[in-house]
């Protein structure tokens, strides 16, 4: 465990938060091998509702002060289009790439989004520990048992935030829900230097008629002097209504041309964390990472022909290599 994992969980200790999964749900009931088996297929199935194209609406709202004399931020509403793609299914694994499509000026932009990995029953997960760090976590047997992790990537497939949780039902409303999880600041905070430094929030995904939610429960906590405090709470509710009058063809024809360097991309990701126990690396508050930008920049390179893919995963490995 290292330096900064071990502090981290003392100032959680301190204000009476945890990060041991352990805590968060008790073990799920034991089921017959065809309850199993039905389980993990609607799952599956719920997961894989999540790709096709859509109008995505992303509200943020601050709500309750946890500190005197802080003033929560205005209520933010923005929205756009995406297309979520399944890039690997291996039944135990799903791997969902978001690609966002953007008109500006009268031309079509396609930036490579977010990626969220599901695993059944992982034996342990790439949590975020702290600025700049993230660290493997056990999973315990029991808690991982008939459980999917989510594994969120940022835009440069570097990590973002991990948990685990059960797909249930409750009051006839099929969700998943995480575990406490710690995640750093998105840009819309960071490029504001607000006096907090982290998110400790649960997620919950659900299907709905045409098409699902990500909904966010987020206590923004500031670190100081060795010790955590909460700043103020947050509700955020992406909304993705499936629809399809935008250019899609443009972010089939990106991911296209650019899915084996993005694929590099995720293999060096995963070396990296591999031999390295977890991966350190520098956060900027404008891109994510420092090395953010010129990642994206190649893979539109590619896209428009300016750039050849062996050209970028050579620079690629260097980049992460370098900085990690």
């Amino acid at each position: 465990m290292t330096k900064i994992t071990l502090a981290l969980a003392a100032s959680c200790l301190a204000i009476g938060l945890t990060t041991s999964p352990v805590f968060a749900h008790p073990p799920i009931a034991e089921r017959s091998a065809n309850a199993e088996q039905a389980a993990y297929e609607a799952d599956r199935a719920d997961i894989l509702a999540m790709a096709g194209n859509f109008s995505v609406r992303f509200d943020m709202q601050e709500s309750t002060p946890w500190q005197e004399g802080y003033t929560p931020i205005d209520r933010k509403i923005s929205g756009g289009h995406e297309s979520v793609r399944v890039i690997e299914d291996t039944g135990r694994k799903i791997v969902l790439q978001h690609l966002l499509v953007v008109e500006h000026e009268g031309e079509t932009h396609v930036i490579k989004h977010w990626r969220q990995d599901w695993e059944y029953e992982p034996a342990r997960i790439l949590v975020y520990s702290g600025p700049g760090e993230w660290a493997w976590e056990d999973v315990s047997e029991k808690m991982r048992h008939g459980r999917w992790s989510q594994t969120v990537w940022q835009v440069d497939d570097s990590p973002r935030y991990a948990g685990w949780g059960q797909w249930e039902t409750q009051g006839g409303v099929r969700r998943w829900r995480s575990n406490w999880t710690w995640r750093p600041l998105a840009r819309r905070d960071a490029v504001r230097h607000p006096v907090y430094d982290r998110y400790y929030g649960i997620n919950r995904h659900q299907p709905t008629p045409n098409g699902w939610i990500h909904w966010q429960d987020n206590i923004k906590m500031e670190s100081s002097d060795g010790e955590l405090r909460p700043i103020v709470q947050e509700y955020v509710l992406n909304t993705y209504t499936r629809f399809d009058d935008y250019p899609v063809k443009a972010a089939d024809d990106y991911w296209n041309a650019t899915k084996d360097y993005w694929a590099a991309v995720r293999d060096e990701w995963n070396q990296v964390a591999m031999k390295k126990d977890g991966i350190h690396i520098r956060e900027q508050a404008d891109t994510g990472t420092i090395i953010s930008a010129r990642l994206l920049e190649m893979g539109t390179a590619i896209a428009n022909g300016t750039l050849s893919q062996t050209d970028a995963i050579t620079e690629m490995r260097k980049l992460i290599r370098s900085n990690t």
